[in-house]
């Protein structure tokens, strides 16, 4: 997989203004804070054919990848080889790193929680809540921490992490017109 340091991709862009920078994460997330130039296509909306069909990305030419520190991005630099594009360049430490290097982003006025944050949330909360159910309810329910603690084993080794699809697609990481408008 290719990947470009932000400081590098910066120097591109003041050479090229024109060059195609999408931005992966939720709606959400990019009207937080993101890279001046960037385009916002969530991962569970990012299709390769239909960006190329819209004019969004061109045949042939690098298409630079962001998130917030390079998971989600590597995911839609891989979703693009599988469509028999390979033009896909992750820029290392996303979004993260971008704003530490300084180089020039937008900011929104609405502050949001990563969608990393929210899974981590949403699983230790399952865990605790089905230990607390198992010893005051019923044994059985220890079945739902060992649910959740292999969903993250799983999350880990593929690199796939269902909760955080059914996370990306929440009512309060897709702004509403009125946020979308500032």
């Amino acid at each position: 997989m290719k990947t470009i340091r932000p400081a590098e991709l910066q120097q591109l862009f003041l050479r090229e203004p024109a060059l195609a920078l999408v931005d992966v994460r939720t709606p959400a997330e990019f009207a937080e804070v993101h890279a001046i130039g960037a385009r916002n296509v969530p991962l569970d909306k990012f299709e390769p054919r239909e960006l190329l069909k819209s004019g969004t990305i061109s045949q042939g030419q690098p298409v630079y990848l962001l998130c917030r520190s390079g998971g989600r991005a590597s995911n839609a630099a891989e979703k693009m080889a599988k469509s028999g594009l390979d033009q896909g360049v992750v820029v290392e430490g996303g979004t993260l790193a971008w704003t530490e290097a300084g180089l020039p982003v937008e900011r929104g006025t609405v502050k949001v929680m990563s969608l990393e944050r929210q899974v981590r949330i949403g699983a230790g909360s399952l865990v605790l809540i089905g230990v607390l159910l198992a010893w005051f309810v019923h044994p059985y329910f220890i079945a739902l921490s060992a649910f959740v603690g292999a969903g993250l084993v799983f999350a880990g080794l593929t690199d796939w992490c269902g909760m955080g699809l059914l996370l990306a697609k929440a009512p309060w990481n897709s702004p509403s017109e009125k946020r979308a408008a500032s």
